[in-house]
């Protein structure tokens, strides 16, 4: 049976949590936190970044309910509000390293073809 469209609000609400993870200083982010929370400072020394970037990054991530804070003392520590999102990122290297291969074996062809005579 097949499934009715989702809604345009659903669709822009999907589209939005991917944007959230579309920067590569996000997915970093996201990576160092599976596991275990983490201080601004931790985040920092971890990913080799500066305050301001980590800070806005984790910003956007907040936003979109994809971490969450906690007030410990003076510092706030971040954590996946969703372990999910961790899982998420492993079905998402599998495609890329699924189209990786892909890539490869392409360009295995393309260089055996190279070595063709008369090849150009």
């Amino acid at each position: 049976m097949a499934q009715a469209p989702a809604s345009p609000e659903l669709q822009a609400f999907k589209a939005e949590f991917f944007k959230a993870l579309a920067h590569p200083v996000r997915i970093r982010i996201l990576t160092t936190l599976r596991g275990r929370e983490r201080s601004v400072q931790e985040l920092q020394a971890a990913l080799d970044l500066d305050q301001p970037t980590v800070s806005s990054q984790l910003a956007v991530l907040r936003r979109k309910n994809i971490v969450g804070a906690r007030k410990e003392g003076t510092t706030v520590r971040y954590a996946l509000r969703d372990p999910l999102v961790g899982e998420l990122l492993d079905v998402a290297r599998r495609i890329f390293n699924g189209q990786l291969i892909d890539t490869q074996t392409m360009l295995r062809a393309l260089r055996r073809e190279a070595r063709r005579p008369g090849a150009r």
